[in-house]
């Protein structure tokens, strides 16, 4: 048997992939999520505080305003960092591979060659079916877990990347 030498300066760059970004309803729609699980935490608080059935204790009664405080903070800063961090998450599909980059400090490239697509999912919460977007979950074989996730498409494009990768998981590639 014979081995065929591959310098790595002949393969190509995976940094060189021309990635797409994400829809531009994703994040308005990610920071809409933030901020409504925050102002409900919020609710929640303010209604057990000012609820007349049970007698609340006079310390947390004192931390009440710092608890609000701390819960407007926290989601000011998750919403600063999803502002920078969405646009980070893109993703490109080649005739060969589907590919996902994500990642502020630490930068992930998923990549999965369609062949080895067992199964692809469209995928739509209600806030997504509001912003008219989906997620592509990608399964490859020999996991019950997605492989990996590209959110933030618009509906169009999900279904038109989902049915190219049904398309051509079984066409053998002449290159």
């Amino acid at each position: 048997m014979s081995y065929q030498l591959i310098e790595t300066s002949t393969l190509p760059d995976p940094l060189e992939i021309d990635f797409e970004p994400l829809n531009s309803r994703y994040r308005p729609m990610v920071i809409c999520s933030t901020w409504l699980f925050f102002l409900m935490f919020m609710l929640v608080m303010s209604l057990t505080r000012w609820q007349p059935f049970i007698d609340i204790h006079p310390e947390l009664i004192a931390v009440y305003p710092l608890g609000l405080g701390i819960a407007f903070l926290v989601a000011i800063l998750i919403s600063l960092y999803l502002y920078i961090a969405i646009p980070c998450k893109q993703y490109c599909l080649t005739d060969t591979d589907l590919h996902f980059a994500c990642g502020v400090i630490f930068r992930k490239i998923y990549s999965q060659p369609i062949l080895r697509i067992q199964h692809v999912e469209l995928k739509r919460g209600p806030l997504e079916r509001t912003f008219k977007l989906a997620s592509l979950q990608v399964f490859s074989a020999g996991g019950a877990m997605h492989t990996f996730e590209i959110p933030g498409l618009s509906l169009d494009d999900a279904q038109k990347i989902r049915q190219f990768i049904l398309d051509h998981k079984g066409v053998q590639s002449d290159g």
